[in-house]
């Protein structure tokens, strides 16, 4: 009897004892708990994208930096002596300067008013008694699917001497003979202003219409209840609410417009005499035609760059207002 009483006490305290330390180990794996697994999974579908970025653009914008300090013609290429010296040309190439001041003319003037115009656009076709609201969302929105070349070409044949512009504005009385619009520096920049409005204007619609969808419509029937108008329920309730959009979309359009090449170059060709070149235009002279000057061009597209990352850094800590 007693030896019985031993031999269940012996097996009770196995079955209370805990398992083993290293089966433990080996069945849980502690070290690989939710947080860590959901972390590494997140890592695995971020590393190509990555690779990607780092190979396609960080590594080729460190090569860049390199062939900025660096002067000659072709591949004939020779560290600068001082190392700067590609960006102290800068400062005295007078046609830069008239680049950098062409593509602030269009920056200062385009982009204010193509935002304030997709903006009201948008509230206008975000309206839901509009009746055919897809057409009108479609035909603003087309033009930026409209090729280059093809919008390029309607341009300088609406604003040609002998033109549809022309035509109709001594038509009408306005003007006594032709312009050249594509002349004279100040009706040429007005032409590229008017082209990047057709063009980037329904775009930028677009973001305001998706952020429209997301706005809180008690905020605007509480508006309208306490007695405000149309204009004063747009401006006081609903473009703050449309705040972060407005910025993104600034940001955009700001960087869009600092590396602007496509209609200096389809539209004018830069002309006359450059006052039409924007800066990147100008980087891809320097860069292709002529005597490539690839070291020279280089330094030209990490002041762009620079434009671009000040600008940037400035809008989002103006229109960052958290706490």
């Amino acid at each position: 009897m007693a030896s019985d009483v031993k031999t269940r006490t012996k097996t009770a305290g196995r079955r209370n004892q805990p398992p083993p330390l290293n089966n433990y180990i080996g069945d849980r794996k502690p070290w690989l708990n939710n947080a860590r697994r959901r972390s590494l999974t997140g890592w695995g579908f971020l590393l190509p994208a990555a690779l990607l970025i780092l190979f396609m653009s960080f590594i080729p914008m460190a090569q860049a930096f390199v062939l900025s300090l660096q002067t000659g013609r072709g591949t004939r290429l020779e560290f600068a002596d001082p190392l700067w010296y590609n960006y102290e040309r800068l400062l005295n190439d007078d046609v830069f300067r008239l680049t950098l001041t062409n593509t602030f003319i269009y920056l200062i003037i385009q982009v204010p008013i193509m935002l304030a115009l997709a903006l009201v656009l948008a509230n206008l076709l975000n309206n839901p008694k509009l009746r055919f609201k897809a057409v009108w969302r479609t035909a603003i929105f087309l033009p930026c699917a409209v090729s280059l070349v093809s919008y390029s070409l309607v341009f300088r044949t609406l604003f040609a001497n002998d033109g549809f512009v022309n035509d109709m504005l001594m038509s009408i009385g306005a003007i006594g003979g032709p312009i050249n619009w594509l002349g004279q520096p100040e009706t040429a920049r007005f032409v590229i202003i008017l082209g990047l409005l057709w063009r980037w204007t329904g775009y930028n619609m677009v973001f305001y219409l998706a952020a429209l969808q997301n706005i809180d419509q008690s905020s605007i029937e509480a508006a309208r209840m306490d007695g405000a108008n149309a204009f004063q329920t747009f401006w006081y309730v609903t473009v703050p609410q449309l705040k972060p959009m407005i910025v993104l979309t600034a940001i955009l359009s700001i960087n869009g417009t600092l590396q602007m090449f496509d209609e200096s170059w389809a539209l004018t060709q830069g002309g006359p005499a450059h006052q039409t070149m924007s800066m990147a235009h100008y980087l891809y002279e320097v860069s292709f035609q002529k005597n490539p000057n690839f070291g020279y061009a280089a330094a030209i597209s990490y002041v762009i760059l620079m434009l671009v990352a000040i600008l940037s850094f400035i809008q989002m800590k103006v229109g960052d207002k958290r706490d």
